[in-house]
């Protein structure tokens, strides 16, 4: 991690490769190992944390980071000046190598503070909510070209309760 010059922003920098991430290989999608929407989420998160901005307060995914077969992916994590509240801006993005231009993967806001559950899961699982059957979700997404090796299968159970999903993962 750097300070940027003239300003109070940073940036992390970082190498991502099958290699060295060997869990990423796991995270498949229509035949393309992607770095997956949570691997974004731990990466901005960090990020946030360096400024004292532990919550995400948005989070929007654009361009995939594919993970090359040979080599690896240079990553950077620029997190902006400080703004209203606290907030900041974070934005992930990746370059195959030198000569290569950076690509925007995905842009956030994060702030200082804690954050608070949506909903009281002191009762588990939640009153009034129907247990869903999720045997087979592997199978099926796998069949729609969506494969997700052992570091990614991990939902045992679910509930839902009107719009909300409750998982045990």
């Amino acid at each position: 991690m750097v300070v940027s010059a003239g300003s109070d922003g940073v940036v992390l920098t970082g190498r991502l490769s099958r290699e060295g991430q060997g869990w990423v290989v796991d995270h498949e999608v229509l035949g393309a190992v992607l770095l997956p929407g949570t691997g974004f989420v731990e990466l901005v998160v960090r990020a946030g944390d360096e400024v004292g901005c532990g919550v995400v307060e948005e989070l929007m995914l654009g361009a995939p980071l594919v993970v090359p077969e040979r080599g690896g992916v240079q990553v950077q994590v620029v997190v902006g000046d400080e703004g209203v509240g606290g907030r900041r801006s974070v934005r992930v993005f990746s370059r195959v190598d030198e000569d290569a231009g950076w690509v925007l993967h995905a842009e956030a806001t994060v702030m200082p503070g804690s954050v608070v559950p949506a909903a009281d899961l002191t009762q588990w699982p939640p009153s009034g909510a129907t247990e869903l059957d999720v045997d087979g979700v592997y199978g099926f997404l796998d069949g729609a070209g969506y494969h997700y090796g052992p570091a990614f299968r991990g939902l045992r159970a679910a509930w839902r309760r009107g719009d909300e999903v409750f998982a045990e993962v």
